[in-house]
């Protein structure tokens, strides 16, 4: 595998350089999911039951790879869902990959349990911000969380909606992984092992999630696993009534995260949202869930062209975001496919992430015979016969 970011042509070179520069608990954090891993494993394995029908002799010189989503144009069809913790996997977190975004005009993802302050992104970056938005049983926080969002002039905020629970991370359990880490005997081997990684932990700025901080030490000065957190800290009678005032009392673009069937889609339009994004948490929560590349028809056949639809999850290549763009998703988002390239390095990494995906879409649409997105069409894709 490649030893180099130069070198890295796809997510799964960007995965081994930072399987190689993690300590393992962190890396597995990344790369592990809840149970047996299936959804996981699915939310890829589902757009290889796909096949694209190409088109030819229409000119394709020029190509315009971009799409509207909630009122923002962006350049690329796909963007950086948000993800908690940035900054374990690289001590420029959350500013790196927001850097990255703005290089290649796409949305960018901020998670309530991010490690940089909202107030920094949205002074860092002008193009879009999203903030996912973890409902607590603290509502005083809550209602800061909204005031952080607002005051940083973020365009979009996004309720989480399949945390009412921990997943069961069992690789987390098995590493021990916490945030932030523990000190074991175990733990500090591992950090000694990745004496780079170690060093920009330890000696660089104090790891906290800089929206919680203020109001739960659990994640910052008292170490917690991420299932615990969510099990312990969040509302777990969340119900549309709290998204609806949710909804309600922000002035902006509105998205559930976290929409997994036709009915909840059709509530989503209802409620008033934006946008949804159909995920299953890159397969952290529950497993066995379907994935959503093969919820997207059915949702769109429920709320399509009523809501904009992104499919989240599993995409490791250009041609995925095809095959969603063909069957009628407004865009695709994802996390590992950056996660791994933030870790292997940085705000470069990420770069690197995002430049090979637009190469793929690139190349993709002049070999499918369209110069823009909207030029996909069911026609171009059939589901092969398993």
């Amino acid at each position: 595998m490649p030893r180099s970011l130069a070198k890295c042509s796809n997510v799964e070179d960007l995965r081994d350089l930072a399987r190689r520069r993690l300590p393992g608990p962190i890396f597995h954090y990344i790369d592990g999911a809840a149970d047996d891993e299936l959804t996981y494993r699915r939310n890829t394995a589902a757009y290889e039951d796909y096949d694209l029908v190409p088109n030819i002799l229409n000119g394709v010189a020029d190509i315009d790879m971009s799409v509207e989503v909630m009122g923002q144009r962006l350049g690329l069809p796909i963007f950086c869902s948000p993800t908690a913790l940035q900054r374990l996997f690289h001590h420029q977190g959350e500013r790196a990959v927001a850097r990255a975004a703005e290089k290649f005009n796409t949305l960018f993802g901020v998670s309530s349990l991010g490690t940089v302050s909202l107030q920094e992104i949205g002074d860092l970056i002008s193009t879009p911000k999203m903030f996912q938005f973890y409902f607590h049983k603290d509502r005083a926080l809550n209602a800061a969380m909204l005031d952080m969002a607002r005051a940083a002039r973020f365009d979009i905020l996004t309720l989480t909606v399949d945390t009412i629970t921990g997943g069961n991370r069992e690789r987390d359990l098995h590493t021990g992984f916490t945030t932030p880490p523990r000190l074991t005997p175990k733990s500090m081997l591992e950090f000694a092992a990745k004496p780079s990684w170690a060093m920009n932990y330890f000696l660089r700025a104090k790891f906290e999630l800089s929206q919680l901080k203020d109001h739960v030490g659990q994640g910052s000065n008292i170490a917690i696993s991420v299932g615990d957190y969510f099990s312990t800290m969040l509302d777990q009678n969340m119900n549309w009534d709290d998204a609806g005032d949710l909804r309600a009392n922000w002035d902006g673009k509105f998205c559930l995260k976290g929409v997994m069937s036709a009915r909840d889609a059709r509530r989503a339009v209802e409620l008033g949202a934006d946008a949804i994004m159909i995920s299953n948490h890159g397969g952290r929560q529950l497993d066995g869930a379907r994935a959503p590349f093969d919820q997207l028809e059915e949702i769109l056949a429920e709320v399509g062209g009523e809501i904009d639809v992104i499919c989240d999850g599993g995409i490791r290549r250009g041609t995925h975001v095809l095959k969603a763009m063909a069957l009628g998703a407004t865009a695709c988002s994802g996390g590992r496919m950056y996660l791994y390239a933030l870790a292997a390095a940085g705000q470069a990494g990420v770069e690197k992430a995002l430049g090979n995906l637009e190469s793929e879409i690139e190349r993709g649409m002049k070999l499918m015979g369209v110069t823009s997105l909207d030029q996909l069409t069911p026609d171009m894709i059939r589901r092969r016969q398993v």
